[in-house]
C-alpha cells in the first residue's frame, strides 16, 4: 500500500514539474538553459550560417541562452527532420536547420518523409538564393541544349537529396542527358571532384557554390549552364531552365521545385512548442537578421543577409501544400532514377 502511494506521488509531482515549466512565461523560460540547433547538413553552407547566427542570436532571446550546434546529416536532411518531428522536446531547447527541399519530400510523398511540414513551427531564414547547375567548361556542353546529345557526369551525396533530385528531375522531365555519381559527403566534395575531373557538374545554390569554387569561375574552369527559377537572375549570365521545357506541366513542376528556394535556410522547431516561445524565438530571429556585428561577418564571407520571417516561410509551405495531387504524383515518379 506505501508503495503504491509512493508511486502515486511520484507521478503527481512529475506531472505537476511538466505543467509548471510549460506554463513558464516564454520571456523567463529560456533563463540558465541551453537551445541545441540541429544542422541536417556536414560542415558546409547550412553549417556555415547557422554557426555564424548563433554567435549572435542569444542577446536577443530574454535569458541569454546558451546555444550548441549539433550536425546530423544523412539523406539529405531527413534523418534531421525526422527526429525533430518524432524525436526531439517540444519545449523549445531544440531547434533545427535543414533543406529548404525538405517540405516537398514530404508533399510529395517521397520515402521516409515521417513528417508534415505544416505542423513544424518555422523560426526564420538568414538567406535566400537562387540555384544553377554549373559544369567544367571542358566537359563540351557549351548551352543547354547540348544536354540532349551529350552526357554530363553530375556528383551528388546520396538518391533523393538535394544535390541528385535536379539532375534526375531534368533527365526524367526534359530528357537532358544528365548521369549521377553518388557517394560524396556533400557539395564541398563534389566540388573537389570536379577539381580532380572525377565528376564534371553539380547543382546547388548560387551562393553555396561560389563560396566554395569561385575562383574556378572566375578563371574559366567552371561555367555556370543554366538557373532553375522561371524568371531570370539578374548579373547573371545564363538561360533559365525554362526556356528548354514544352509544356505548361513541365512548367508547373518546375515551378514547384522552385519554390523551395523561397524559404531559404529554414530554422524550425518541433511541433507543439508552446505559441509565446515560437513567437519570443520568431521576433529575437528577426532582430537578430538587423545585427551590424552579423551584417559584417557575413559580408567578410561574400555573403548577404536576405532573411525571411517564420510567417513568410509558412506562407509558402502552406501556398505548396496546395499542388494539385495529380502533379505532386508526377513530380514523385520523375524524381525517381
Amino acid at each position: 500500500m506505501r508503495r503504491m502511494v509512493l508511486f502515486s506521488s511520484l507521478v503527481l509531482a512529475t506531472i505537476f514539474c511538466a505543467t509548471v515549466v510549460a506554463a513558464q512565461p516564454a520571456n523567463e523560460f529560456y533563463k540558465g538553459k541551453t537551445i541545441r540547433v540541429i544542422v541536417g547538413t556536414s560542415p558546409g553552407d547550412y553549417d556555415t550560417w547557422v554557426r555564424l547566427v548563433v554567435r549572435y542570436l542569444p542577446q536577443y532571446i530574454p535569458g541569454q541562452p546558451n546555444f550548441v550546434v549539433e550536425n546530423m546529416p544523412g539523406a539529405g536532411s531527413l534523418v534531421a527532420a525526422n527526429h525533430l518531428f518524432n524525436r526531439a522536446p517540444r519545449d523549445g531547447t531544440v531547434l533545427g536547420s535543414v533543406s529548404r527541399n525538405i517540405p516537398n519530400y514530404a508533399f510529395a510523398k517521397k520515402p521516409n518523409a515521417n513528417f508534415d511540414p505544416l505542423k513544424f513551427n518555422w523560426i526564420g531564414s538568414p538567406e535566400m538564393t537562387n540555384r544553377g547547375c554549373f559544369a567544367r567548361v571542358d566537359a563540351g556542353i557549351r548551352s543547354p541544349a547540348d544536354l540532349y546529345e551529350r552526357e554530363l557526369l553530375f556528383g551528388t551525396d546520396g538518391a533523393g537529396t538535394s544535390l541528385s533530385e535536379m539532375p534526375v528531375l531534368l533527365k526524367n522531365l526534359l530528357g537532358m542527358r544528365f548521369r549521377t555519381v553518388d557517394g560524396y559527403k556533400g557539395s564541398t566534395d563534389v566540388v573537389l571532384a570536379m577539381q580532380r575531373n572525377e565528376v564534371q557538374g553539380i547543382c546547388q545554390t548560387i551562393t553555396a557554390f561560389a563560396q566554395s569554387a569561385q575562383p574556378m569561375l572566375d578563371n574559366g574552369t567552371f561555367r555556370l549552364l543554366f538557373t532553375t527559377e522561371r524568371d531570370h537572375v539578374p548579373g547573371l549570365n545564363a538561360p533559365t531552365i525554362f526556356e528548354f521545357t514544352k509544356d505548361e506541366e513541365q512548367r508547373a513542376i518546375l515551378d514547384f521545385h522552385a519554390s523551395a528556394l523561397e524559404t531559404g535556410r529554414p530554422w524550425l522547431a518541433p511541433p507543439d512548442v508552446p505559441a509565446d516561445r515560437i513567437a519570443l524565438l520568431r521576433r529575437g530571429f528577426d532582430a537578430a537578421m538587423k545585427d551590424p556585428g552579423l551584417i559584417e561577418d557575413v559580408n567578410k564571407r561574400g555573403l548577404k543577409v536576405t532573411p525571411r520571417t517564420g510567417e513568410q516561410i509558412e506562407a509558402v509551405l502552406r501556398k505548396a501544400a496546395a499542388f494539385p495531387p495529380e502533379l505532386l504524383a508526377r513530380l514523385a515518379a520523375l524524381s525517381k532514377r
